[in-house]
């Protein structure tokens, strides 16, 4: 049975794919929502973009019929625009004008289209109460289609029995089959296996290409000055530095390590080893594309604030290294070894043999970091961090940024690996905050 699926402005920018997202059902878009997507169409922001091909889109629609008999889309599915002269009981509308017309065109479908089922659709959770209290049913809209907690954690744990561990590091190798039958686990995919005999024993591995485990070797010296303190770690410094995992992506609440493992790997791979022209750093400066004018001083001082915390890390870096004789943070900039600049301004830009960092990643949209990816040339490393539990975009969630989208993408590649970092290092107290506020 088709359904009436009626969405919300915010459903349309933050996805300009959405029309085509509800398989063969019939979208119903409210003129109200045309026209406050207008109100959007001059900003120079992933809202602004998301409008524009909105109104593309449609126009595209109108081109093919009318609009308020319905259009086929992509999708065997049918766009409408709608207005509607039914208004919201007075309990109802309070003072929110256009949210109650929004809501408005769901409950007149609902009174006219009595054999089709109405879904609202809105990323404004009070929107979706309000909806409820008028008995329209309500959604978040998620393309993903999962919750937060079910994302790839990039790790697995097996209980082997003890001769597996043995001919693991006896043939430095094993099928993936003698661990996990039923093929589920994914290439990069880091493994804990537990002897289930009498003296249990350890041993970390990773998937190399789906079908073959291998071995993790004990890191015996500090990479930069950094030596990995728990599991999680042990795992993404691995995978940091393997030249093979050209796209890594680092999740973890607030003092994990995120920023300091994935520096401290580009400070190996770019300052020791000197295998890339380049580190570069960046980070969202919410939202992505605001002019950073609003901040005094010239383009290095206007990003100051913002990469502070990759300063403090990089000098901890350097601090820890004063017997390599390792150049300070402001002479590897100087030089040019580090460079640091606002999403802002990357798009355009091809970026070949460089270390990549993302920071705050979870502060981007998929078609943010999808424009990050596209600019990666050949012989680059990326790394994307972030807390997905940390977000300033209004218009993501846990699961709906760009950070954990590119996770759930990636996970079937050879070229890609995540790590789920859970346990806090930073201190004591800090591990505290991140759990009991």
């Amino acid at each position: 049975m088709k359904k009436n699926f009626v969405l919300d402005t915010n459903v349309l920018l933050h996805d300009s794919r959405c029309l085509n997202a509800f398989e063969d059902n019939i979208v119903n878009i409210p003129i109200y929502v045309i026209e406050e997507l207008d109100t959007f169409k001059k900003d120079q922001t992933e809202l602004g973009r998301n409008a524009r091909q909105i109104s593309r889109d449609l126009d595209h629609y109108r081109a093919r019929g009318n609009l308020l008999d319905g259009v086929s889309n992509d999708q065997g599915g049918i766009v409408r625009v709608l207005f509607t002269a039914l208004r919201l009981p007075a309990e109802f509308a309070v003072t929110h004008t256009m949210d109650s017309s929004i809501l408005s065109v769901a409950l007149h479908l609902r009174e006219t289209e009595p054999d089709t089922p109405v879904i609202f659709v809105t990323k404004d959770t009070n929107l979706r109460i309000r909806a409820d209290a008028l008995g329209i049913r309500s959604e978040d809209y998620d393309r993903q289609g999962k919750d937060s907690t079910e994302l790839y954690s990039g790790t697995a744990e097996f209980d082997v029995e003890a001769d597996v561990i043995d001919r693991l590091f006896e043939a430095n190798a094993l099928p993936v089959s003698e661990i996990d039958p039923d093929g589920g686990l994914y290439p990069n995919q880091f493994l804990t296996l537990t002897s289930n005999g009498g003296a249990r024993r350890h041993a970390l591995a990773r998937v190399v290409d789906g079908e073959t485990i291998e071995p993790l070797r004990h890191l015996r010296e500090a990479v930069w000055g950094v030596k990995p303190r728990n599991r999680e770690q042990h795992f993404a410094l691995d995978m940091l530095l393997r030249d093979e995992i050209e796209l890594c992506t680092l999740v973890g609440k607030a003092g994990t390590g995120k920023t300091l493992l994935a520096l401290a790997a580009g400070m190996d791979a770019v300052v020791g080893r000197e295998q890339y022209r380049k580190l570069l750093v960046s980070r969202p400066i919410f939202p992505m594309g605001r002019d950073l004018g609003y901040l005094p001083g010239d383009l290095s001082e206007k990003l100051g604030p913002w990469m502070q915390p990759i300063r403090d890390n990089v000098e901890f870096l350097t601090s820890v290294n004063r017997n390599r004789d390792v150049q300070s943070y402001d002479e590897l900039v100087k030089k040019g070894t580090i460079e640091v600049e606002a999403l802002t301004y990357i798009r355009g830009r091809s970026l070949p043999n460089q270390f990549i960092i993302v920071d705050e990643a979870q502060n981007l949209t998929p078609h943010e970091i999808k424009t990050v990816l596209t600019r990666v040339g050949q012989g680059t490393k990326l790394i994307f961090t972030g807390d997905p539990y940390q977000i300033d975009q209004p218009y993501l969630d846990a699961s709906s940024n760009g950070l954990t989208f590119v996770v759930e993408r990636f996970k079937g590649e050879a070229a890609a690996g995540h790590i789920t970092l859970q346990k806090g290092e930073r201190s004591r107290l800090a591990e505290l905050a991140a759990n009991l506020l």
